[in-house]
């Protein structure tokens, strides 16, 4: 397997050895706000969050839909900690309505990666599903091993150098 290769499957299996995702979303009055969330992730790369509706991020997606995510390395696993295997995307919030059948679908796809508590969030009204839908990402793997993730495609890592940087920006 080429470097590539393995970078590549690095890549599909790193958010698996995750159960919450550090979130980032943004007030109506700009305001930023961090916090975590635990989630699932469909086939797709769509990641959904079952959050309070009391929560400030909750509120901040109901009022600015765009939302960063970060799934990061333990610090304590980690050989560099200037350069911690990470991996983000920009996404769009929606959310899902309840007792659709796509609510339920992910509600039972929490409820079997979680367990019981979600039997007890699925009673509570205030609880909501927001679907995560990435537009693009970058995957970091070390010093001069980042790769941008587009929309696209967001199976395919394109590796950044200094020049295609700066051809973006």
């Amino acid at each position: 397997m080429s470097q590539v290769e393995n970078i590549q499957a690095e890549y599909e299996k790193f958010p698996e050895q995750f159960e919450s995702i550090i979130i980032s979303t943004i007030s109506a009055e700009g305001i930023p706000n961090a916090s975590y969330a635990p989630f699932v992730m469909d086939d797709a790369k769509n990641i959904y969050i079952y959050v309070s509706g009391l929560t400030i991020h909750t509120k901040n997606l109901h009022a600015n839909p765009l939302i960063s995510v970060l799934f990061i390395e333990d610090e304590a696993k980690s050989n560099q900690i200037f350069a911690r295997t990470r991996l983000s995307f920009d996404c769009t919030a929606i959310l899902i309505e309840r007792e659709t059948d796509k609510w339920n679908q992910i509600v039972d796809q929490f409820e079997k990666r979680f367990g019981q508590i979600i039997e007890i969030l699925r009673g509570l009204s205030d609880f909501r599903i927001f679907q995560l839908t990435p537009r693009e990402g970058r995957f970091v793997v070390g010093f001069g091993a980042a790769y941008r993730i587009s929309g696209d495609n967001l199976h395919q890592l394109v590796h950044i150098t200094k020049d295609s940087d700066q051809q973006q920006q």
